[in-house]
C-alpha cells in the first residue's frame, strides 16, 4: 500500500492531468444530456402544433441524448481508472477509441436534430 502511494506522489501531474480529462467527460455528458432535454423541452412548450412524427423524435432525442450521457460518464470512469494504473505502471495508451466513439454519437445526436428540424418545417 505504500508503494503505490509512493507512485502516485512520483507522477502527481500526470495523475492531475488524469482528473481534468476525466471531469471534461463528464461536462461532456452533461452536455449531451442537456441537449436532450433542451430539445424535449423547446418542443412540447412551442406554441403551435406540430405532427406526430416530430413528437416522436422529439422524445426519441431525449432518451437517446440521456442513454448515451450515461453511457459516456460510465467509460469516462473506465478509462480514467486505467489509464491511473497505466502511468503508475508507466506505460501509455492513447484513448481513440472513446474519442471515435463519442464523436459517431455526437454526430447522430445532430443528425437526429436535423431530421427534427426538417420535420418541424415541413
Amino acid at each position: 500500500m505504500e508503494e503505490d502511494k509512493s507512485l502516485e506522489s512520483k507522477y502527481i501531474q500526470q495523475h492531475l492531468a488524469n482528473e481534468r480529462t476525466y471531469l471534461a467527460w463528464v461536462r461532456t455528458s452533461i452536455a449531451i444530456i442537456g441537449i436532450g432535454f433542451l430539445a424535449s423541452t423547446l418542443h412540447f412548450n412551442s406554441i403551435r402544433e406540430v405532427s406526430q412524427f416530430a413528437d416522436t423524435i422529439a422524445v426519441f432525442i431525449s432518451i437517446f441524448s440521456l442513454l448515451i450521457g450515461l453511457i459516456i460518464i460510465f467509460f469516462a470512469t473506465f478509462q480514467y481508472f486505467a489509464v491511473r494504473k497505466n502511468i503508475n505502471r508507466q506505460t501509455f495508451a492513447s484513448a481513440n477509441h472513446l474519442i471515435k466513439i463519442s464523436t459517431a454519437i455526437i454526430l447522430s445526436i445532430f443528425l437526429l436534430l436535423g431530421f427534427y428540424l426538417i420535420s418541424i418545417l415541413f
